[in-house]
């Protein structure tokens, strides 16, 4: 390997260069100190690549996009990599202008995305429902083991963390309202506003909270992935749906797992409040369940269990949408994974408040 040497001609106005040139050889160039080069000789040139090629331009010129010097006696293929680097080496030194905005062009901006996400959701929507009408008319097309996969994936594997996580919330709800009931001497009807906020709220939220956390972001990270690796393309030209064979068993899925994961959350928080109204309340297991055979009513059960199917259901729209519109990289799929469970939140505690409103209307 010959080492790289340059040299330059102030009388020509011309540098010389020779050897191998490459990302070490930045040493070998000599002090310009501001003056014009007019010409690179490259007879003695033996090897070069992009990055002694950059080297060298950013040598000799005083700013990237400043006219090429006059390249003489190089091989055709070094004179080739010069100019390619000249070439894309203005766009790759500019710097993105900054741009200041006001607070309307924010809002602005961000009330297009929303009313993008709004309409693509929509659009979706509108193609999900026709393809359940053709399955409608085909029972044997309804992908039965995938759904039987899901199932597992979003129900099982989410009983250890909703057990844990409502389990928790019961013991700190119940302490909290026994801490405040003890002063006033109702350390019973603590049981009483355990279970209807347990029960009507605390636990849908929870849970749908954790499911889009868990769930909806793993849903949209696997149709990133297979949307990345082609294999919704390859199910495509396979003549079959992505729709019926990815989207719909994990819908499916998820309406039926959600209000099953809320009854155990439900459970789970009750057991909570019950140890704590053992430990602080004194308040016995056999008073708090005959408390709780007295004050529980069918309808703030169902009430709870109710919000569920519309959670899932946004869960599940909102997670396979962003999985197929991820792009060909793999920042789409961190970017749409991010967005789905930002959407999910958001549309849990719209709805939730909705729900609330609607209820209160009712007298329910």
């Amino acid at each position: 390997m010959t080492a790289a040497h340059a040299d330059f001609d102030e009388a020509r106005s011309t540098l010389i260069v020779s050897g191998d040139w490459h990302a070490d050889t930045a040493s070998v160039l000599p002090p310009l100190d501001g003056k014009t080069v007019r010409v690179i000789d490259g007879a003695g040139v033996t090897r070069l690549d992009t990055n002694g090629a950059w080297l060298l331009l950013n040598a000799v010129r005083p700013q990237a996009g400043a006219p090429l010097p006059a390249l003489q006696a190089f091989q055709p293929r070094h004179r080739a990599i010069l100019e390619l680097v000249d070439r894309h080496s203005a766009a790759s030194a500019a710097q993105p202008e900054h741009r200041c905005e006001n607070v309307l062009a924010s809002a602005g901006r961000g009330a297009l995305t929303m009313a993008t996400h709004a309409l693509g959701l929509l659009d979706f929507v509108g193609r999900l429902f026709a393809e359940l009408l053709t399955l409608l008319g085909k029972p044997g097309s309804w992908r039965w083991r995938e759904f039987a996969s899901q199932v597992s994936l979003v129900f099982v594997g989410a009983i250890p963390i909703v057990i844990s996580m409502m389990f928790l919330l019961g013991v700190v709800f119940a302490y909290l309202l026994g801490d405040q009931a003890k002063q006033y001497g109702a350390n019973i009807f603590v049981v009483d506003g355990l279970l209807l906020a347990i029960l009507r709220e605390i636990s849908p939220i929870i849970v749908a909270v954790l499911v889009a956390g868990r769930t909806g972001a793993a849903i949209t990270a696997q149709l990133g992935t297979m949307k990345v690796t082609e294999e919704i393309d390859a199910l495509t030209t396979l003549g079959l749906s992505p729709l019926a064979v990815l989207v719909i068993p994990r819908m499916l899925a998820l309406l039926l797992a959600m209000p099953l994961l809320v009854f155990i959350g439900d459970i789970a928080g009750i057991a909570g409040g019950m140890l704590v109204a053992q430990l602080q309340l004194d308040i016995s297991y056999s008073m708090f369940l005959d408390r709780v055979q007295d004050v529980i009513q069918l309808k703030t059960l169902l009430v709870g269990l109710g919000k569920t199917p519309v959670f899932a259901m946004f869960i599940a729209l909102i997670a396979c949408r962003m999985g197929l519109s991820v792009t060909r990289d793999a920042r789409s799929v961190g970017v749409n994974t991010t967005s789905t469970v930002v959407q999910s939140l958001v549309a849990i505690i719209i709805l939730n408040a909705i729900f609330v409103v609607m209820f209160v209307r009712l007298d329910i």
